[in-house]
Protein backbone atom coordinates (compact mmCIF):
# COMPACT_ATOMS: atom_id res chain seq x y z
CA UNK A 1 0.00 0.00 0.00
CA UNK A 2 1.39 3.41 -1.02
CA UNK A 3 0.62 6.10 1.57
CA UNK A 4 -0.03 9.57 0.17
CA UNK A 5 -0.37 13.02 1.74
CA UNK A 6 -2.13 15.85 -0.12
CA UNK A 7 -1.27 19.46 0.68
CA UNK A 8 -3.28 22.15 -1.12
CA UNK A 9 -5.03 25.22 0.20
CA UNK A 10 -8.15 24.48 -1.89
CA UNK A 11 -10.45 22.05 -0.10
CA UNK A 12 -12.22 20.99 -3.29
CA UNK A 13 -8.90 20.12 -4.93
CA UNK A 14 -7.90 17.96 -1.97
CA UNK A 15 -11.27 16.24 -1.95
CA UNK A 16 -11.11 15.60 -5.67
CA UNK A 17 -7.64 14.09 -5.53
CA UNK A 18 -8.56 11.99 -2.50
CA UNK A 19 -11.63 10.66 -4.33
CA UNK A 20 -9.60 9.75 -7.42
CA UNK A 21 -6.87 8.02 -5.45
CA UNK A 22 -9.50 6.19 -3.42
CA UNK A 23 -10.41 4.27 -6.58
CA UNK A 24 -7.01 2.59 -6.57
CA UNK A 25 -6.74 -0.41 -4.22
CA UNK A 26 -2.99 0.03 -3.64
CA UNK A 27 -3.00 3.74 -2.69
CA UNK A 28 -4.20 5.25 0.59
CA UNK A 29 -4.48 8.95 1.43
CA UNK A 30 -3.26 9.13 5.02
CA UNK A 31 -3.06 12.90 5.58
CA UNK A 32 -4.15 16.28 4.23
CA UNK A 33 -2.87 19.80 4.78
CA UNK A 34 -3.68 23.33 3.64
CA UNK A 35 -0.24 24.97 3.65
CA UNK A 36 3.49 24.34 3.82
CA UNK A 37 3.68 24.41 7.60
CA UNK A 38 1.14 21.60 7.77
CA UNK A 39 3.08 19.73 5.08
CA UNK A 40 6.24 19.85 7.20
CA UNK A 41 4.34 18.59 10.23
CA UNK A 42 2.86 15.72 8.22
CA UNK A 43 6.23 14.68 6.79
CA UNK A 44 7.90 14.89 10.20
CA UNK A 45 5.30 12.52 11.58
CA UNK A 46 6.39 9.79 9.17
CA UNK A 47 4.19 7.22 7.47
CA UNK A 48 4.06 9.03 4.11
CA UNK A 49 5.47 7.52 0.91
CA UNK A 50 4.59 10.34 -1.51
CA UNK A 51 3.68 13.98 -0.89
CA UNK A 52 1.44 15.80 -3.38
CA UNK A 53 2.24 19.49 -2.89
CA UNK A 54 0.60 22.64 -4.22
CA UNK A 55 2.89 25.58 -5.01
CA UNK A 56 0.71 28.61 -4.30
CA UNK A 57 -0.32 28.44 -0.66
CA UNK A 58 -0.59 30.88 2.26
CA UNK A 59 2.03 31.17 5.03
CA UNK A 60 4.65 28.81 3.53
CA UNK A 61 4.39 28.12 -0.20
CA UNK A 62 5.47 24.99 -2.04
CA UNK A 63 9.01 26.06 -2.88
CA UNK A 64 9.70 27.24 0.68
CA UNK A 65 8.36 23.90 1.90
CA UNK A 66 10.67 21.96 -0.43
CA UNK A 67 13.64 24.03 0.72
CA UNK A 68 12.77 23.36 4.36
CA UNK A 69 12.44 19.64 3.66
CA UNK A 70 15.83 19.62 1.96
CA UNK A 71 17.45 21.41 4.90
CA UNK A 72 15.93 18.87 7.31
CA UNK A 73 17.00 15.95 5.16
CA UNK A 74 13.45 14.70 4.55
CA UNK A 75 13.52 11.90 1.99
CA UNK A 76 9.82 11.80 1.09
CA UNK A 77 9.46 12.22 -2.70
CA UNK A 78 7.41 15.27 -3.64
CA UNK A 79 5.10 15.54 -6.63
CA UNK A 80 4.19 19.17 -7.33
CA UNK A 81 0.60 20.03 -8.20
CA UNK A 82 0.51 22.74 -10.82
CA UNK A 83 -1.43 24.60 -13.51
CA UNK A 84 -0.20 25.73 -16.92
CA UNK A 85 0.59 29.26 -15.69
CA UNK A 86 3.05 27.99 -13.06
CA UNK A 87 6.07 27.54 -15.38
CA UNK A 88 8.55 29.59 -13.35
CA UNK A 89 7.30 28.21 -10.04
CA UNK A 90 7.54 24.62 -11.27
CA UNK A 91 11.10 25.17 -12.45
CA UNK A 92 11.95 26.60 -9.03
CA UNK A 93 10.27 23.66 -7.33
CA UNK A 94 12.29 21.16 -9.34
CA UNK A 95 15.47 22.99 -8.43
CA UNK A 96 14.38 22.92 -4.77
CA UNK A 97 14.07 19.14 -4.83
CA UNK A 98 10.68 18.11 -6.25
CA UNK A 99 10.81 14.79 -8.08
CA UNK A 100 8.25 15.81 -10.68
CA UNK A 101 5.11 17.75 -11.39
CA UNK A 102 1.51 16.98 -12.22
CA UNK A 103 -1.27 19.07 -13.75
CA UNK A 104 -4.36 19.40 -11.60
CA UNK A 105 -6.63 18.30 -14.43
CA UNK A 106 -4.96 14.90 -14.88
CA UNK A 107 -6.86 11.69 -15.48
CA UNK A 108 -7.14 8.95 -12.88
CA UNK A 109 -4.62 6.77 -14.74
CA UNK A 110 -2.11 9.63 -14.90
CA UNK A 111 -2.54 10.46 -11.22
CA UNK A 112 -2.18 6.88 -10.05
CA UNK A 113 0.74 6.29 -12.42
CA UNK A 114 2.52 9.37 -11.10
CA UNK A 115 2.11 8.31 -7.47
CA UNK A 116 3.37 4.81 -8.23
CA UNK A 117 6.32 6.17 -10.18
CA UNK A 118 7.54 8.33 -7.30
CA UNK A 119 6.86 5.61 -4.74
CA UNK A 120 9.07 3.28 -6.80
CA UNK A 121 11.92 5.81 -6.81
CA UNK A 122 11.29 7.29 -10.24
CA UNK A 123 10.76 10.85 -11.45
CA UNK A 124 7.99 12.41 -13.51
CA UNK A 125 8.51 14.66 -16.53
CA UNK A 126 5.37 15.32 -18.56
CA UNK A 127 5.52 16.10 -22.30
CA UNK A 128 4.04 19.47 -23.21
CA UNK A 129 4.56 21.11 -19.84
CA UNK A 130 8.26 20.23 -20.00
CA UNK A 131 8.48 22.12 -23.30
CA UNK A 132 7.00 25.17 -21.58
CA UNK A 133 9.47 24.87 -18.71
CA UNK A 134 12.37 24.71 -21.15
CA UNK A 135 11.12 27.84 -22.89
CA UNK A 136 10.82 29.60 -19.54
CA UNK A 137 14.29 28.47 -18.50
CA UNK A 138 15.97 29.47 -21.75
CA UNK A 139 14.18 32.81 -22.20
CA UNK A 140 16.80 34.41 -19.96
CA UNK A 141 20.61 34.15 -20.03
CA UNK A 142 22.08 30.99 -18.53
CA UNK A 143 24.83 31.64 -16.00
CA UNK A 144 27.33 28.79 -15.97
CA UNK A 145 30.21 30.55 -14.20
CA UNK A 146 31.75 28.22 -11.66
CA UNK A 147 29.89 25.14 -12.90
CA UNK A 148 32.20 22.24 -13.56
CA UNK A 149 31.91 21.13 -17.14
CA UNK A 150 31.13 17.40 -17.38
CA UNK A 151 32.64 14.90 -19.74
CA UNK A 152 31.17 15.73 -23.18
CA UNK A 153 28.03 13.86 -24.15
CA UNK A 154 28.01 11.98 -27.43
CA UNK A 155 25.57 12.93 -30.17
CA UNK A 156 23.39 9.94 -29.33
CA UNK A 157 23.44 10.80 -25.62
CA UNK A 158 22.29 14.31 -26.48
CA UNK A 159 19.46 12.82 -28.54
CA UNK A 160 18.43 10.71 -25.57
CA UNK A 161 18.77 13.66 -23.18
CA UNK A 162 16.48 15.74 -25.39
CA UNK A 163 13.77 13.11 -25.23
CA UNK A 164 14.26 12.61 -21.50
CA UNK A 165 13.72 16.36 -21.13
CA UNK A 166 10.53 16.02 -23.17
CA UNK A 167 9.22 13.51 -20.63
CA UNK A 168 9.37 10.26 -22.56
CA UNK A 169 10.02 6.81 -21.15
CA UNK A 170 12.90 4.56 -22.15
CA UNK A 171 10.62 2.42 -24.31
CA UNK A 172 9.28 5.46 -26.17
CA UNK A 173 12.79 6.81 -26.68
CA UNK A 174 13.85 3.42 -28.00
CA UNK A 175 10.99 3.50 -30.50
CA UNK A 176 11.76 7.05 -31.63
CA UNK A 177 15.48 6.44 -32.06
CA UNK A 178 15.14 2.87 -33.35
CA UNK A 179 17.22 1.44 -30.52
CA UNK A 180 16.79 -1.45 -28.12
CA UNK A 181 15.31 -0.49 -24.74
CA UNK A 182 18.43 -1.80 -23.00
CA UNK A 183 20.61 0.42 -25.17
CA UNK A 184 18.54 3.46 -24.23
CA UNK A 185 18.81 2.56 -20.54
CA UNK A 186 22.59 2.41 -20.93
CA UNK A 187 22.61 5.83 -22.63
CA UNK A 188 20.46 7.32 -19.84
CA UNK A 189 22.80 5.86 -17.22
CA UNK A 190 25.79 7.35 -19.07
CA UNK A 191 24.08 10.77 -19.21
CA UNK A 192 23.35 10.72 -15.46
CA UNK A 193 26.92 9.65 -14.71
CA UNK A 194 28.50 12.31 -16.91
CA UNK A 195 26.26 15.05 -15.52
CA UNK A 196 26.87 13.87 -11.96
CA UNK A 197 23.19 13.58 -11.03
CA UNK A 198 21.00 10.87 -9.52
CA UNK A 199 17.82 11.07 -11.60
CA UNK A 200 16.26 12.29 -14.82
CA UNK A 201 14.82 15.50 -13.37
CA UNK A 202 18.21 16.58 -12.03
CA UNK A 203 19.75 15.68 -15.39
CA UNK A 204 17.42 18.06 -17.21
CA UNK A 205 18.06 20.87 -14.72
CA UNK A 206 21.83 20.44 -14.93
CA UNK A 207 21.66 20.30 -18.72
CA UNK A 208 19.81 23.62 -18.66
CA UNK A 209 22.46 25.15 -16.40
CA UNK A 210 25.18 23.92 -18.76
CA UNK A 211 23.41 25.16 -21.87
CA UNK A 212 23.00 21.66 -23.29
CA UNK A 213 19.29 22.24 -23.86
CA UNK A 214 18.88 25.49 -25.74
CA UNK A 215 15.11 25.33 -26.01
CA UNK A 216 12.28 22.86 -26.38
CA UNK A 217 14.02 19.55 -26.96
CA UNK A 218 14.69 18.31 -30.47
CA UNK A 219 16.25 15.14 -31.72
CA UNK A 220 17.40 13.41 -34.85
CA UNK A 221 14.67 10.80 -34.91
CA UNK A 222 12.25 10.78 -37.80
CA UNK A 223 9.31 10.40 -35.42
CA UNK A 224 8.68 11.59 -31.88
CA UNK A 225 6.63 9.61 -29.35
CA UNK A 226 3.08 10.92 -29.25
CA UNK A 227 1.62 9.89 -25.89
CA UNK A 228 2.27 11.18 -22.38
CA UNK A 229 4.56 9.01 -20.34
CA UNK A 230 6.36 8.77 -17.05
CA UNK A 231 9.58 7.20 -15.95
CA UNK A 232 8.97 3.72 -14.58
CA UNK A 233 11.58 4.14 -11.87
CA UNK A 234 14.50 2.77 -13.86
CA UNK A 235 17.18 4.76 -15.57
Amino acid sequence: MTRVAIVDDQTLVRQGIRSLLGLSPDIEVVAEGADGDEALTIVAGGGVDVLLLDLRMPRRDGIATLEAMRERGDAVPVLVLTTFDDDELVLGALRAGARGYLLKDVTLDQLVGAVRTLADGGTLLQPGLTDRLLRAATSRPTHVTGIDRPEPLTARELDVLGLVAAGYSNNEIASALHLAAGTVKNHVTAVLTKLGVRDRTRAVLRALDLGLLEGPPTNSASARPTRSAHDDGGR
